[in-house]
């Protein structure tokens, strides 16, 4: 039997929520994704499109996701129940929020599979193996390591037992005490690489291509791969956001710390972006050159250039942090439902969790070895079906519904009630979130569908 009750933890300052909400919409497609497919989509031109989509999917999707966290007190299915209650709707709205657990669970488990590339590099860089390093030895480092299942298995569990330990202390004592270190020493490390990048001779370079927009470069696809990235880059559709925004006190400003989020994350994916293409260029690599430009590209810069062992240490120090910070924020909202659901206390859910998630993560590890020939999903395999399941299926739709019931569902004088926007405000975001965004989100939902 189920049990109900509402959430008592709480955010002990905004400053940690919002730190906390950046850490996890900050992660690798912030310093992977983003950099990779600017350069494959011209840059520039991109960058804008891109920025575009932020301010007319993600922020409008963002408030609303904090929103329903904060007025229902709950976790994800339950205040999505108690949410359809209050507004007369159907029982159904509750599936919102278990598509949304489900979906941070799922995208968990190979997620923890690919930051373990990133724990392993640090090492391999903190212990001088990129010294010298050519494009053919890059090749065979990256190989051996996804190559070699004993080798995935071992970094998936570290960085899922690092996970694990952290949300079972709890939100004060464990999500804030980590994002209050993992934030600042990103920053920190950003900063100084940006500081570096400045000096390659490559950094001019670098700014025009991210910022110079050549048209000419734009297609239909890339642009449907803004709106995909500027919506999955802030963590939405997947319960966390909500479940975060279920720990904030009432007088804090939810569109106030939505902005932070959204200036934060954009801010740092273009910096990430200058510092990885000033090191590319200035070593005269390929800017395009897809998902290999952080494993197998970066790898050989740091190799040739003039203290790449501090600054190759340093970048992929970066990269785990990030990915720690968006790791701790995919398993939270499951932890929230067992804990208030069904009686778990926190270490137990959250032991339990992590223990289904990285069972299922070997899935994923397998993918990339001994089960590469196995398909589930058309041509994919494991890792590849479950991608595709959860972004191009899931999340969506999570931030589809979500629009849908704060824009049409729910009473519109208590979603104006708790978000405090000013009367113009107000118009602009019921147009956005009734109309512009989900018509949006749908459609890169059906068109990468189609696509695929």
């Amino acid at each position: 039997m189920a049990r109900l009750k509402l959430s008592h933890q709480a955010w002990s300052t905004q400053t940690a929520f919002i730190l906390a909400a950046i850490g996890s919409a900050v992660g690798l497609g912030n310093l992977w994704k983003f950099p990779y497919i600017t350069g494959e989509n011209g840059g520039g031109a991109f960058v804008l499109v891109y920025l575009g989509c932020i301010v007319l999917i993600g922020l409008p999707i963002l408030i609303a996701e904090l929103t329903l966290g904060r007025s229902g007190q709950a976790s994800p299915p339950q205040a999505m129940a108690i949410l359809a209650q209050e507004a007369k709707a159907s029982k159904s709205w509750v599936f919102l929020g278990v598509n949304g657990v489900l979906g941070g669970l799922f995208i968990l488990s190979f997620y923890t599979v690919i930051a373990g590339w990133g724990l392993s590099y640090f090492f391999d860089s903190l212990s001088g193996q990129f010294i010298a390093m050519d494009a053919d030895a890059a090749g065979v480092n990256f190989d051996a390591l996804v190559s070699s299942s004993g080798q995935l298995i071992f970094w998936h569990s570290v960085v899922m037992i690092i996970t694990v330990w952290i949300v079972s202390k709890g939100v004060k004592s464990g999500l804030e005490k980590a994002i209050n270190l993992m934030m600042p020493g990103l920053f920190i490390i950003l900063a100084i690489l940006l500081g570096y990048a400045t000096t390659t001779g490559a950094f001019s370079e670098s700014f025009h291509f991210l910022f110079d927009p050549d048209f000419s470069k734009l297609t239909w696809n890339s642009v449907l791969i803004a709106l995909g990235h500027a919506f999955f880059t802030l963590s939405l559709g997947f319960g966390t956001m909500m479940v975060y925004g279920s720990y904030i006190p009432a007088q804090y400003s939810i569109v106030r710390a939505a902005l932070w989020i959204v200036v934060a994350d954009t801010v740092i994916a273009l910096v990430a972006g200058l510092v990885i293409f000033s090191i590319v260029f200035g070593n005269n690599l390929a800017a395009g050159s897809g998902p290999g430009l952080l494993f197998q590209t970066l790898p050989i810069a740091f190799g040739q250039m003039s203290g790449g062992w501090i600054f190759g240490t340093l970048f992929f120090g970066m990269v785990v942090l990030a990915a720690l910070s968006s790791s701790i924020s995919m398993i939270e909202p499951g932890i929230s439902w067992l804990e208030q659901n069904w009686g778990y206390s926190r270490q137990k859910a959250a032991w339990s969790l992590g223990l289904a998630t990285w069972a299922l993560g070997l899935g994923t590890v397998w993918s990339f070895n001994w089960l590469s020939d196995m398909h589930w999903i058309g041509q994919r395999n494991f890792f590849e079906s479950l991608d595709f399941l959860t972004a191009n299926v899931m999340l969506p739709l999570g931030g589809l519904f979500t629009a849908l019931f704060v824009g049409w569902v729910w009473s519109q004088t208590r979603r104006n009630q708790e978000i405090e926007l000013s009367n113009p405000m107000q118009k602009i975001f019921s147009i956005t979130i009734r109309w512009v965004a989900p018509i949006l989100v749908a459609l890169v939902f059906v068109a990468n569908l189609i696509q695929s």
